[in-house]
């Protein structure tokens, strides 16, 4: 059985192999067109191109986009979802999508929907870490400091942050959609 050599060069990629390379990508992942254009374009830089016309990652992304391989919307709305049921808030699944490419419109999209489900979100960050009326015991005043910014840094606002930080073990905040 031969051994995958790591330091073998693989060969240069032309058209269909570059277009081969993006099928598999979309099938095997949920991806945007940006990440899809990260890809194609790291793959480049490592193997090389050797086709008669120059590569045109976007004609090609533009493609599978057009053939519906690669849906922004569908990414987006995907992607809040997941992150959303982790206990994220908005700031983090906008700041996300934006690193994934999505432009403002599918973007806009998600994060509304993140925002109608954003006390949710918050309920099911506090069960994760503990915090406010899932923790064992009232958390000192540096502890609470510490569980505030864990909600911050997953991208919750500050009230909805203080309304779960601030509750009692047992004692849940009152529900602020506002």
């Amino acid at each position: 059985m031969a051994r995958y050599d790591k330091e073998k060069k693989r060969s240069a990629l032309n058209e269909q192999a570059l277009r081969d390379l993006a099928l598999t990508y979309v099938g095997r992942f949920a991806t945007s067109r940006a990440r899809l254009a990260r890809y194609l374009e790291r793959k480049l830089a490592e193997r090389g191109w050797d086709g008669e016309k120059s590569a045109d990652i976007e004609a090609l992304v533009l493609h599978f986009s057009e053939l519906g391989y690669v849906d922004d919307a569908g990414f987006a709305r995907m992607k809040a979802g997941s992150m959303e049921r982790r206990g994220l808030g908005v700031r983090r699944i906008g700041a996300a999508l934006r690193a994934d490419g999505i432009g403002e419109q599918d973007r806009a999209e998600a994060e509304e929907k993140a925002r109608a489900g954003e006390w949710d979100a918050a309920d099911i960050f506090a069960r994760r870490k503990r915090v406010g009326p899932y923790a064992q015991a009232v958390a000192d005043p540096k502890q609470r400091e510490r569980q505030l910014g864990a909600f911050l840094r997953a991208g919750h606002r500050i009230e909805v942050a203080r309304a779960w930080v601030e509750a009692h073990p047992g004692e849940f905040p009152e529900r602020s959609d506002g």
